[in-house]
């Protein structure tokens, strides 16, 4: 995909796509989530090591910039971490790449097209079970499975099976 031109401190911000992330969290990248908690709890990239910090909260005025995002990411993450910021559509997720490159954060990128896109291209997902649980019929009795499932495929939740 390459770089977006928008700069920060020296540092322009690095866009990947969807398939060079996911073989990137699967190296041990750190996958940071941007979209609100609400978006995040709906369904998630299926990642090992997965953080959700909004960048944005939705308020009766509108979307407002997370006062905390810094000051939350660097509690949760070293400047040296390896991190993709991922959120909906790829638009918040390229602020808030552009404000830890500015921060010092050295190896952190953008994954272009967002969560939309993850879906899109079929890669695996994380779905609250309740969510699902009333639609689907489970190949796992429900007391084996924990508070979310993990769709290989989205599609199968037209299909109608789950893993």
């Amino acid at each position: 995909m390459g770089s977006v031109g928008i700069k920060s401190s020296g540092s322009e911000v690095v866009t990947i796509d969807v398939h060079a992330t996911k073989g990137l969290i699967q190296t041990g990248h750190v996958y940071l989530d941007v979209r609100t908690v609400e978006e995040f709890q709906k369904g998630h990239v299926d990642a090992e090591k997965i953080i959700n910090i909004p960048y944005m909260f939705n308020t009766p005025e509108g979307r407002v910039k997370n006062p905390e995002f810094l000051k939350e990411v660097l509690s949760a993450c070293k400047k040296e971490d390896r991190i993709i910021v991922g959120c909906q559509s790829g638009v918040r997720s390229v602020y808030a790449t552009s404000d830890l490159l500015t921060e010092g954060f050295k190896d952190v990128r953008n994954m272009g097209g967002g969560y939309l896109e993850w879906v899109k291209n079929q890669f695996p997902l994380k779905i609250p079970l309740d969510l699902v649980k009333d639609e689907v019929p489970l190949k796992a009795p429900l007391d084996l499975v924990k508070d979310e499932v993990t769709v290989k495929e989205p599609l199968d939740l037209l299909k109608n099976e789950l893993p």
